[in-house]
């Protein structure tokens, strides 16, 4: 019996698994939107432009004006041809997942993902539409290459567009956090450093 005690103790002794952001919750984005039955996601309803390369490695205030001009352009010819929303955002720590939906409007298993650490930029201050939001995001090519794209997609408000850039920031700045205690981030740089590319307005 003694010894049945110990056992117990001794479990209960043991560490928890270091899972800290692997498996987060996703980061509930549009409070209104009602939860699907079946494989639900938290996220926000939103239309993807598209993407479109752009230059350069220094990104500031107003770098995603031009390629989100081209972006709208090409939606607006096509724009009878598009779903009002055809894809679902969801932003997580590491993680940004764009769910294409279906014509009922519904998340298929079909989608897009993009790595956290790789995104470079993010704003929702666009002059063409407040209702844009848009990152920059460095994609790696078979070759080991990379390019620096801009990807953007309409939101239902200005609002619903500034909420995904301050989601995308808080996710930056938990993954950041996490690789820096996984040791895969030198310890001299701050997430002041790394994220200064972010960019999240509130106005």
């Amino acid at each position: 019996m003694l010894k049945s005690k110990l056992n117990v103790l001794t479990l209960k002794k043991e560490p928890l698994p270091a899972v800290i952001f692997h498996e987060p919750e996703a980061i509930e984005l549009c409070t209104t939107t009602p939860l699907m039955k079946s494989r639900t996601h938290a996220g926000c309803k939103v239309t993807y432009l598209g993407k479109v390369r752009t230059t350069g490695m220094q990104f500031l205030s107003g770098c995603t004006e031009k390629p989100v001009i081209e972006l709208w352009k090409r939606h607006t010819l096509a724009r009878e041809d598009v779903f009002p929303a055809n894809v679902l955002l969801e932003i997580r720590p590491f993680q940004v997942c764009l769910h294409h939906l279906d014509h009922k409007g519904e998340a298929t298993v079909h989608m897009d993902t993009f790595q956290v650490a790789r995104i470079a930029y993010c704003t929702a201050d666009h002059n063409v539409s407040p209702n844009i939001f848009a990152w920059v995001y460095r994609e790696i090519n078979d070759d080991l290459s990379y390019q620096m794209d801009c990807h953007a997609v309409e939101c239902e408000s200005k609002l619903e567009a500034k909420k995904l850039a301050h989601a995308m920031m808080e996710a930056f700045r938990k993954t950041f956090h996490s690789m820096k205690s996984d040791g895969r981030i030198h310890s001299n740089s701050s997430s002041e450093e790394v994220s200064q590319g972010l960019e999240s307005d509130d106005g």
